[in-house]
């Protein structure tokens, strides 16, 4: 086996001057079998010679088994990085505050857990990219082929070369003898689709059992929401609608707009004579109901009142709800009757919530029932 010396004098194989029985098989064998080095003359039918492909030459990977034990040990240490990337993406999602901050030189202050997530993910996915080139180039064979086009439809003569081919593929991928590299490769693709399903936990925490329950308890106050001032049945007129929300909710609250989106509560004085519902006369105090202000279509506010038919109007797609027989639906989409709050008066004269609304607010929700 010929030397030459390379640019900084050292020693290096020359895949030239390799006898042909170290060379692998199915490349010695002839170069005319795919078209290397092969001429096809003119003709009147084809006016342009064909000169053929360049010859071929061999890697040294192909001539070299301890380069290819390199070139496979370096694939794999790519595939390797690349699972720990992954597991390092999946350990800063959870272990990074989402409200930490560091100094990244010249990014200045940027979040934390953003560059964490997106430094991890993309060594994850890098690494597999140039694992996989990294293998084409230096392990694949690299030989070239002509195929003449052949019809589209499928002969059997086609089918056959198709499967032949594929298997050839098969063989010369090494994927069966290089076991290091298919077995990090499986273990790369398989733990980089985590990262997309760990990216889920971002929809939002898991309700648990928070649709089911809002502020209002008993002995909570029902306050006005225009003037934040507590509710006494005098200032409750019949036929007007007026809207509260529950004692200790302010605007300025962190969660303010999450808990009055299931609090929020509308208040209209009836005729006792004129309520049809015996549970909603039993739950109101002197006429007055109170009832969840969240649509149960897709919980738009309702702000629309008719006072003689005490029926109630949502704007978005005209839900129809009946204030004097249980606010049940009598037109539109909504599938279920608006959640009554059941209230009384306390010792100080202000209307009081006697409880919490006995079913979810709102739409339906599969776990709902």
């Amino acid at each position: 086996m010929g030397r030459r010396p390379d640019r900084k004098g050292q020693e290096v194989m020359s895949s030239q001057e390799n006898p042909e029985e170290n060379l692998p098989a199915e490349q010695s064998a002839g170069h005319d079998e795919h078209g290397h080095g092969a001429l096809s003359p003119a003709d009147e039918k084809h006016p342009f010679a064909d000169p053929g492909l360049p010859p071929h030459e061999h890697r040294i990977q192909d001539v070299d088994e301890r380069a290819a034990k390199r070139s496979e040990r370096a694939v794999a240490l790519m595939f390797t990085v690349s699972m720990l990337a992954t597991i390092a993406f999946i350990a800063a999602f959870v272990a990074i505050p989402v409200d930490k901050s560091v100094y990244i030189f010249p990014l200045g202050h940027i979040s934390a857990l953003n560059f964490a997530l997106g430094m991890t993910l993309g060594i994850a996915l890098f690494c597999i990219g140039a694992g996989a080139v990294h293998w084409a180039r230096t392990l694949m064979s690299d030989v070239e082929i002509a195929d003449e086009r052949h019809p589209i439809e499928a002969e059997p003569e086609v089918r056959e070369k198709v499967f032949a081919d594929f298997k050839q593929g098969a063989k010369e991928s090494a994927l069966g003898r290089r076991k290091l590299i298919r077995n990090t490769m499986f273990g790369a693709l398989t733990l980089v689709p985590l990262s997309g399903v760990v990216l889920l936990r971002d929809l939002g925490p898991l309700p648990e059992d928070k649709l089911r329950h809002t502020l209002w308890s008993k002995g909570k106050l029902l306050v006005n929401m225009n003037t934040n001032e507590p509710l006494r049945p005098s200032d409750v007129a019949v036929g007007s609608l007026t809207f509260a929300k529950p004692e200790g909710l302010e605007e300025h609250d962190h969660e303010f707009q999450n808990e009055i989106a299931k609090a929020a509560l509308m208040i209209v004085r009836i005729q006792p004579e004129n309520i049809k519902d015996k549970r909603e006369l039993e739950w109101s105090h002197e006429g007055i109901v109170a009832y969840s202000k969240i649509c149960t279509h897709v919980g738009c506010p309702i702000s629309l009142y008719e006072q003689q038919t005490h029926h109630v109007l949502c704007p978005c797609h005209q839900s129809t709800f009946d204030l004097s027989d249980g606010a049940r639906v009598i037109f539109g989409p909504a599938g279920h009757a608006l959640p009554q709050l059941r209230i009384g008066v306390n010792d100080e004269g202000y209307l009081e919530a006697l409880g919490d609304f006995e079913e979810p607010v709102g739409p339906a929700f599969w776990e709902r029932g």
